[in-house]
């Protein structure tokens, strides 16, 4: 009789907690869905940017790739342009209610160290890989289909000359350093302000200097944008796989400096009158000062 009893108990739990995750599904999509919008159409934005810029400084009847000859030199202007537009798109007042990730791996990341709730993380990528998707169609359809041609490709990011596993160790280099950026500027009082800026120098100087290694994506979802329309899936996992280890071990690196002390927050600006719906540190993982 006990054994019958305790059986019951424990499938009346299990049916209780299966509940209780629908209901935060469904709680979680009714109250944070401006923030979910958000990651879609900020990605959206930045993934017609990046068409757009593609198109304009490669496009053979563009007239910048006559006029710049250097590959250098253009690529050095499609940073400058990338960079300042996810500069913009971060500090925009939408920017500043989603926190502005914009990027799977930095989402799951920031929930490996528990600041974002699960079904916000799902939600958040889910909204991520539909913009990115949204904003390579909105581009082609805008352009003319201009970004089909062999020369833009929808600003597909593939392995460069060296091969794959050079691709791979600069995909996972490049969000390594992304990630410890963000974390240790971002939760720096005197640095937090400018962790967006920084973010955006990084950007242009992958762009300039990396994009020949990997095509320079640090972000599952613009990958799988770019990839959909150009129907070229060459070597994808990397772009899932590497980009989420690299900003894996940045966090790790975060954590281990400050001897176990996780981010405050899980937003790239934290000083905004916006709400936030991630969980905030105690008080001791609050942003630090010059003297700690």
């Amino acid at each position: 009789m006990t054994k019958e009893v305790t059986k019951t108990t424990a499938e009346n739990q299990r049916r209780a907690l299966r509940r209780y995750d629908t209901l935060s599904a469904v709680n979680s999509l009714r109250l944070h869905w401006p923030e979910y919008m958000i990651e879609a159409a900020g990605l959206a934005i930045y993934m017609f940017s990046v068409c757009l810029f593609a198109t304009l400084l490669q496009h053979p009847a563009s007239p910048a790739p006559h006029i710049i000859a250097s590959p250098l030199f253009r690529r050095a202007l499609m940073g400058l342009a990338v960079g300042t537009t996810l500069v913009s798109i971060i500090m925009t007042p939408w920017g500043k209610q989603s926190g502005g990730h914009f990027n799977p791996a930095m989402t799951f990341t920031f929930y490996r160290l528990g600041k974002v709730k699960l079904w916000d993380a799902l939600f958040y990528s889910a909204a991520q890989f539909s913009g990115a998707t949204c904003g390579v169609a909105f581009a082609a359809y805008v352009l003319r289909d201009a970004p089909r041609n062999s020369a833009v490709r929808y600003a597909v990011t593939v392995p460069g000359m060296y091969g794959e596993a050079v691709a791979f160790a600069a995909e996972l280099t490049i969000s390594f350093i992304l990630m410890s950026t963000i974390l240790f500027a971002s939760n720096h009082a005197k640095l937090a302000q400018s962790t967006p800026c920084f973010v955006g120098a990084l950007y242009a100087t992958y762009i300039t200097f990396e994009t020949p290694l990997s095509g320079m994506s640090m972000n599952p979802a613009r990958t799988f944008g770019s990839a959909l329309h150009a129907n070229d899936w060459q070597a994808l996992w990397i772009y899932f796989i590497a980009p989420t280890l690299g900003m894996l071990a940045g966090a790790e690196l975060f954590v281990r400096s400050r001897k176990g002390v996780n981010p405050y927050c899980a937003k790239l600006h934290h000083a905004n009158n916006k709400r936030c719906i991630f969980n905030h540190g105690p008080e001791r993982a609050k942003i630090r000062t010059d003297s700690e």
